[in-house]
């Protein structure tokens, strides 16, 4: 009797989380990974690069030893599309056929607005980090822009959780150097309210904190775009020497190129246990996903993991000729850093908690950190 095979098509949280999940479920099936590269970043230490807290090569782990250990084979190569309804993978490489499927590929940042090659998008990647951290140590002074995005037709596409964390480490950093006071740090976003989706109050401490630290706001106003030099707003322009800004999220580009049902903003429509609407033994995890929940449901590492745990074990469970009934649990949770403390946020269905700024939640992050690179390597 022929194993099966389960294709899943990436290497960041929620394909790690799959991959573990799907073995821990079943010993027969075969597990096929499809990646650029065998390796896994840990993307939200980015935000400790430009302070040397953290160097690139810390956060960068070879997945050959976890692959081994979860046998699992590795494809080196990148996906360009789907077809048969999922059962054929094609990339660059050639073509792989599967018997399940489960899409782990992350997001796509929205780059639509003019000029915006003239700012640094954090999260896509070390080289951003590193540019971030070299650009800041060759300004002597002047005008530092933060902000980020969405999209408009998927609320939940978003990632503004490491734009905080940027603006206030750069604060923090500037100060410990004894050169704030050559800088001006502005944030920009068109919400009124930003990091709303982390609550009310969440909100309050986050602009307090930016007021206490002398972070100038521009709030409210609609993007239009950038210059060399400055933000542009229908508010009015921010003078910038360096700008960070973090658009909203999209579908991967070869989505295109296959069967999958998309969501208004792009995104892999599924249903509460990760199923790919209409179509058989695919499922998605993470970024790639429209997923039905709250509209303040995240786009992080933390949901990416619950996401994809629910997707192996529901897919494990078709193959074995069983019901799916695994759903996966909607939470927030994360610790909004600043070098040297950190503010924790939850949110659930039921309640919504922000615990202050405390050295202790800085090294429990850093804890989490070691941990979850110490279960791969």
């Amino acid at each position: 009797m022929n194993k099966k095979r389960v294709v899943v098509i990436g290497s960041g949280f929620a394909a790690i989380s799959a991959v573990r999940e799907l073995r821990k479920r079943s010993g027969e099936v075969e597990i096929f990974v499809i990646g650029p590269r065998a390796e896994f970043v840990f993307l939200p230490s980015l935000i400790w690069i430009p302070s040397g807290i953290r160097q690139p090569q810390e956060l960068t782990v070879p997945l050959h030893s976890f692959l081994a250990r979860q046998r699992a084979e590795f494809v080196e190569a990148e996906v360009t599309g789907l077809k048969d309804g999922g059962r054929t993978v094609l990339t660059d490489r050639g073509e792989i056929e599967c018997d399940a499927l489960l899409i782990a590929s992350g997001g796509r940042f929205i780059k639509k607005l003019p000029g915006i090659e003239h700012a640094i998008t954090p999260c896509e990647g070390i080289p951003a980090a590193v540019a971030i951290r070299d650009r800041l140590n060759e300004l002597e002074g002047g005008t530092i822009a933060v902000g980020f995005g969405g999209n408009p037709n998927e609320p939940s596409a978003m990632r503004g959780g490491p734009m905080f964390e940027f603006l206030f480490g750069i604060d923090t950093l500037l100060r410990k150097q004894g050169r704030r006071d050559r800088f001006r740090l502005v944030f920009f976003n068109p919400a009124p309210e930003p990091g709303k989706r982390l609550g009310p109050k969440a909100v309050k401490g986050l602009l307090g904190e930016m007021a206490k630290r002398g972070i100038e706001t521009h709030l409210g106003h609609k993007m239009k775009g950038f210059e060399k030099g400055r933000v542009i707003t229908d508010g009015g322009e921010i003078p910038a020497d360096l700008i960070l800004f973090m658009p909203g999220m999209t579908g991967n580009a070869w989505f295109d190129n296959s069967e999958l049902p998309r969501s208004e903003g792009g995104l892999v429509k599924a249903d509460a246990r990760c199923r790919v609407h209409g179509m058989e033994r695919v499922y998605v995890a993470g970024d790639s996903g429209s997923f039905p929940g709250p509209e303040w449901m995240p786009k992080q590492a933390h949901m990416a993991d619950l996401q994809a745990k629910a997707a192996a074990a529901n897919l494990i469970a078709e193959l074995e000729g069983k019901t799916p009934g695994e759903t996966f649990r909607v939470e927030l949770l994360c610790i909004v850093d600043s070098l040297n403390s950190g503010m924790l946020v939850a949110r659930t269905p039921r309640r919504s908690i922000v615990l202050p700024a405390s050295p202790l939640w800085h090294w429990a992050k850093r804890f989490f950190e070691w941990w979850y690179l110490r279960r791969i390597r």
